[in-house]
C-alpha cells in the first residue's frame, strides 16, 4: 500500500520506518524542515533501538521518504496515519488535540478520492466522531474518506519491536471499509498471529488510556508498598517476588523506584482521570487520583532516602552524580523525567550535581541547562560523595565498580530504581542504600 505518516516524532518516525519494513511505500510528513532533511538523509533524530538501521536502509532504498508538503502526501497515499502529539491541555487534566484537528484540517482539502485516515494519537473519547465530521466536511471526497482509530501501545526504547511485533492491534471502526483498510495495512502482522480487536471508536479511544493508567496504578501501588517496607524494615524485592508469582498479578512493571515519567503515562493518567470525572465515574477518578499523588511524591521520598544515606554529611556542597537523565532506559526522551526532577531537586538543595546518561545528555541539556552533564561514567563518579541511580540503564547494572574510579573517600550509592546488585559496589568501597530495602 501507499501510506503516509503525519507527524514525525517518537511515534511517527518508528511507525513510518516499520511500515516500510512491512513492504509499504511510505511518505512521512512534518512541519520541521530541518528534521525532514535529516530524515531524508537517513539520520535519526531520536534514539530507539534498531531504528537508525531501519531508517537508513529504507530511505536509501526509496521505500521511505519525508516531506513538509501535506498535499504531496494526500496525492501519494491511500491510507494516512495521524501520529501528531496530544500534550496535556492548559487545564493540566485533558488532552490538547489541536495538532490532531490541525493535521486533519490541512490534509482533508487535498483528499479527492476514497482513502482512510487512521488516528494513532492518544485522544479523549469522542474525538474520532469529531475528526470524521471535520474530514467529511472539508474533503472533496467527502464521505468516501473513512476514519479509524488505531491507538498505539508502544514502549519507548522498544518502539520498532512493538510496531512490527505487537501483542495486539485495535481498530475503532464505523464501517466494513475501515476494517478492510486496517486489515490490509497490517496484513503482515496479522498473518503472524497477532490478534486484532475490532470495536467502536469510543472503545478504542478508552482502551489506550485504560492500558497506560493501569500501568501507572501498578507502579504507584508497588511504590506505596516500598514506602511501607522502608517504615517497617521489610524487603520490597521479596514482596515483589511473592506477589509476582501469582498469575493474577504478575511481577512485570512492579519495580519500586522514583515513579513513572515520559511523554505518555503522566498525561494519559491525568487525562483518563479527567475522563472518569466527565463520565460521572467519581469512584474511578478517586482511585486514579491516588495513583497520581503517590507518583508525584517520589522525588520527595528519594530526597529523604538520600539525606538519610548521607548521615551527618550535609547535602549542601556534596558532590552528587545522578546516573540517568532519560525517563527510562532505551530512549533519549527526557519529558517528565523523574531522574531530571530528582537532579533538579538535589541542585536546588545545594548539592554540586553532575548528570550522566548513555544517550540522553543532548536532550537533557536542552531541558535542564543549569545542570552539569557528562557521558563518561568514570569521570562522572570521580570524586563523588554520592551517586544516585535514577534511570535503570543496563550500562549501570553491567558496570564493574572496581574498574570505574579510585576512591579517595567512602562514597554512598543510592539505588532509586532497586535494580543493582549491591555486593560488587560494596566490595569496591561504596555504602549502598536501596528504596524499600532498608539496611540491606
Amino acid at each position: 500500500m501507499r501510506v503516509s505518516v503525519i507527524g514525525c516524532g517518537h511515534l511517527g518516525i518508528p511507525h513510518a520506518a516499520a511500515m516500510a519494513e512491512l513492504g509499504h511505500e511510505v511518505i512521512g510528513v512534518d512541519v520541521d524542515r530541518a528534521k525532514v532533511d535529516r530524515l531524508n538523509a537517513g539520520e535519526c533524530p531520536i534514539y530507539e533501538a534498531g531504528l537508525p538501521e531501519l531508517l537508513a536502509g529504507h530511505t536509501a532504498s526509496g521505500r521511505l521518504r519525508f516531506t513538509t508538503d501535506i498535499a504531496e502526501a494526500a496525492e501519494f497515499a491511500d491510507l494516512h496515519f495521524v501520529g501528531v502529539g496530544t500534550p496535556i491541555d492548559a487545564d493540566g487534566r485533558s488532552y490538547d488535540t489541536g495538532q490532531v484537528f490541525g493535521a486533519v484540517r490541512q490534509l482533508a482539502p487535498h483528499l479527492k478520492r476514497a482513502c482512510t485516515i487512521v488516528g494513532k494519537s492518544t485522544v479523549t473519547v469522542g474525538t474520532t466522531l469529531k475528526v470524521t465530521e471535520l474530514a467529511h466536511r472539508l474533503a472533496p471526497a467527502a464521505e468516501l474518506v473513512e476514519v479509524v482509530w488505531n491507538p498505539e501501545f508502544l514502549r519507548e526504547g522498544h518502539a520498532v519491536e512493538d510496531t512490527l511485533r505487537p501483542d495486539r492491534l485495535i481498530a475503532g471502526v464505523t464501517s466494513a471499509e475501515g476494517e478492510k483498510a486496517i486489515r490490509a495495512v497490517y496484513a503482515g502482522i496479522l498473518d503472524a498471529g497477532v490478534p486484532l480487536f475490532v470495536c467502536d471508536p469510543q472503545t478504542a479511544e478508552l482502551a489506550k488510556g485504560a492500558a497506560n493508567t493501569y500501568l501507572g496504578l501498578k507502579i504507584s501501588f508497588i511504590n506505596g508498598i516500598a514506602d511501607m517496607c522502608d517504615a517497617a524494615g521489610a524487603d520490597i524485592s521479596k514482596i515483589v517476588d511473592i506477589l509476582g508469582i501469582d498469575p493474577r498479578i504478575g511481577a512485570a512493571g512492579m519495580r519500586p523506584g522514583i515513579g513513572y515519567g515520559g511523554g505518555c503515562l503522566p498525561k494519559d493518567i491525568r487525562a483518563f482521570t479527567a475522563s472518569a470525572r466527565q463520565l460521572g465515574a467519581d469512584r474511578a477518578a478517586a482511585l486514579l487520583l491516588a495513583a497520581e499523588h503517590i507518583n508525584d511524591s517520589r522525588t520527595e521520598i528519594a530526597m529523604a532516602l538520600i539525606t538519610g544515606a548521607l548521615g551527618r554529611r550535609p547535602l549542601k556542597g556534596s558532590r552528587v552524580t545522578v546516573l540517568g537523565a532519560a525517563f527510562k532506559p532505551g530512549t533519549n526522551d527526557v519529558r517528565e523525567s523523574p531522574a531530571l526532577a530528582l537532579a533538579q531537586a538535589l541542585e536546588q538543595a545545594g548539592a554540586v550535581v553532575t548528570v550522566h546518561d548513555p544517550q540522553a545528555v543532548p536532550t537533557a541539556v536542552l531541558r535542564n541547562p543549569e545542570l552539569d552533564y557528562t557521558d563518561d561514567l568514570s569521570a562522572a563518579l570521580d570524586g563523588a560523595d554520592l551517586a544516585v541511580l535514577a534511570t535503570e540503564w543496563p550500562e549501570y547494572r553491567q558496570a564493574n565498580p572496581q574498574d570505574l574510579v579510585d576512591l579517595p573517600t567512602t562514597p554512598v550509592l543510592v539505588d532509586c530504581r532497586t535494580t543493582l546488585d549491591p555486593d560488587p559496589w560494596r566490595a569496591a568501597g561504596w555504602t549502598v542504600h536501596q528504596i524499600g530495602r532498608p539496611g540491606k
